[in-house]
């Protein structure tokens, strides 16, 4: 049985959210005041609602209280956001992820009890601050605090040698996680699968590289 997923606010972050579920196989209800932003996804999910998501009684004529988990991800009026994050607790929802556009929303909202907050804003933010002090680096994860995974052009230095020779976990305490590369210029970038001691890497590789910022800021600087 597949699962069953509520995604309240339409706007670009909850209508990809809503889209890429259904996608992906599960049962989703989109709910947004602004009928023009519910019209926007009615064939892309199984059931789409344009009502007031902060009414209860609304929310549980939709059966909500039965959804897997509900997304929150109303944008401007964060009022709003936290009414219908409150119902959603009221309702007793398993599962509530709620958006917070900065460091006091999210304040607020963990001392609702909420843990599962997207912080998009902030997220978009630190991409295009590493992404214009580091040109190289063409994408980034962050998995905590500490923690990122990489997508970074192979420096030029590395063209040639194999993982056993660049040695990234003893020198950097890094791990390469994959490969993407071409062996046309003209022909679209594919993945090489895990890495073996042995891959060599290839100029114009993307190195898909976790480890803590720090590690990661010495692995760059010292290949400048």
């Amino acid at each position: 049985m597949s699962q069953r997923f509520a995604v309240i606010g339409l706007g670009q972050l909850g209508h990809s959210i809503a889209r890429t579920l259904a996608e992906r196989g599960a049962q989703v209800i989109a709910v947004d005041q602004n009928i023009d932003l519910v019209e926007q996804i009615k064939d892309q999910v199984a059931h789409t609602v344009a009502m007031d998501a902060t009414d209860s009684k609304a929310l549980q004529a939709q059966d909500i209280h039965r959804v897997d988990a509900a997304v929150v991800t109303i944008g401007e009026d964060f009022e709003a956001l936290l009414l219908t994050t409150v119902v959603l607790q009221e309702l007793g929802v398993k599962r509530i992820i709620t958006r917070a556009a900065n460091e006091q929303q999210h304040t607020i909202l963990t001392k609702l009890g909420i843990t599962e907050i997207l912080s998009p804003e902030k997220k978009i933010g630190e991409s295009v601050a590493k992404s214009l002090l580091q040109p190289n680096i063409r994408s980034f994860l962050s998995l905590s605090e500490e923690y990122e995974i990489i997508e970074i052009e192979a420096p030029a230095k590395l063209a040639g040698k194999t993982l056993v020779q660049i040695d990234l976990r003893r020198k950097f305490n890094l791990n390469l996680i994959t490969i993407k590369r071409s062996d046309n210029h003209d022909q679209p970038k594919y993945f090489v699968g895990v890495p073996s001691s042995d891959t060599e890497i290839e100029e114009g590789d993307l190195l898909f590289i976790m480890g803590t910022q720090e590690d990661v800021q010495h692995f760059i600087e010292s290949h400048q």
